[in-house]
């Protein structure tokens, strides 16, 4: 009988696909191999006797750790100690922006820190920023609901606090909180499999390393032409440059640079579009 589900889980190429809330054990067929793909957490994939016959289309995929079809990426950053850094969060929110999954960022440890100006940054930027108070229930009661029905993913610095937003948010429902915790707030992230955890009101977690693991590796490379694209803030003045192939760098007549100048971009947000562009000038096409 063929059945289709979603893979919660892989381990030593056994899969375990959840579909009508019952969990087969599956294995992949040879042919994905022959034909350079494999079956990942997040997929939807129809199966029939314990084998995999078919991976549906994706709307996105990460490579490490491998998922498909997140929602949305939740960076978890602490306002100090350790304190931001603002060009790999930027990177970071870019490959979300540019693999199609939503970027959303927690502001933690805010009653040590004054945190107006990193949240003014990405408000004006058009990213969704919650600041969570543990005093203050609402708070994360606004992330539970974030996470309904969504399949989401956390990442952040080690120490951001990840392993107590997610006790916060998860510990008075009966799921393994302490697993996710361990796994979400490690130092070096271990993890030897993908785990896609189910929440009781509607929805997946997914387990992803810190940011110093989280690679923006050759597969998920933004062409210096499609960065742009990338920051949110920048498609408002799409077509409005002097120069038709203006890199919005340092151009006379851009009108992004000026949008800055004027204080409708930040300033930081430019900063870090421009040291990815000269980043994205080095990669040769083969490497693509």
């Amino acid at each position: 009988m063929t059945e289709t589900g979603r893979i919660i889980k892989s381990i030593g190429g056994l899969f375990f696909i959840e579909s009508s809330d019952t969990i087969y054990e599956c294995k992949a067929r040879g042919i994905f191999r022959k034909d350079g793909i494999s079956p990942s957490v997040g997929d939807m994939v129809t199966f029939e006797n314990g084998v995999i016959t078919e991976i549906h289309e994706r709307k996105n995929f990460i490579i490490r750790p491998p998922l498909a079809n997140l929602d949305q990426l939740i960076f978890v950053v602490s306002v100090t100690q350790p304190a931001p850094n603002l060009l790999i969060l930027d990177k970071f929110i870019a490959v979300a922006e540019y693999q199609n999954i939503t970027p959303v960022i927690v502001l933690t440890k805010v009653d040590l820190e004054k945190y107006d100006d990193i949240l003014d940054i990405y408000k004006r930027a058009g990213i969704e920023i919650y600041v969570i108070d543990y005093n203050d229930a609402n708070a994360v009661e606004e992330i539970r609901l974030l996470l309904k029905d969504k399949i989401s993913a956390f990442t952040g610095n080690s120490g951001a606090g990840k392993s107590t937003l997610l006790n916060e948010v998860c510990g008075d429902f009966n799921i393994s909180t302490g697993e996710i915790s361990e796994k979400l707030g490690r130092g070096r992230h271990t993890t030897r499999h993908s785990e896609l955890y189910r929440l009781p009101w509607g929805g997946y977690i997914a387990d992803t390393p810190g940011f110093s693991t989280f690679e923006t590796n050759k597969y998920n490379i933004i062409r210096k032409e499609e960065l742009a694209d990338c920051f949110a803030e920048f498609r408002q003045f799409e077509g409005e440059c002097k120069f038709r192939d203006c890199s919005h760098t340092k151009e006379k007549g851009c009108r992004i640079i000026e949008a800055v100048q004027e204080g409708v971009i930040p300033q930081s947000r430019h900063e870090s579009y421009c040291c990815m562009y000269d980043e994205a000038k080095q990669i040769k096409e083969w490497e693509l």
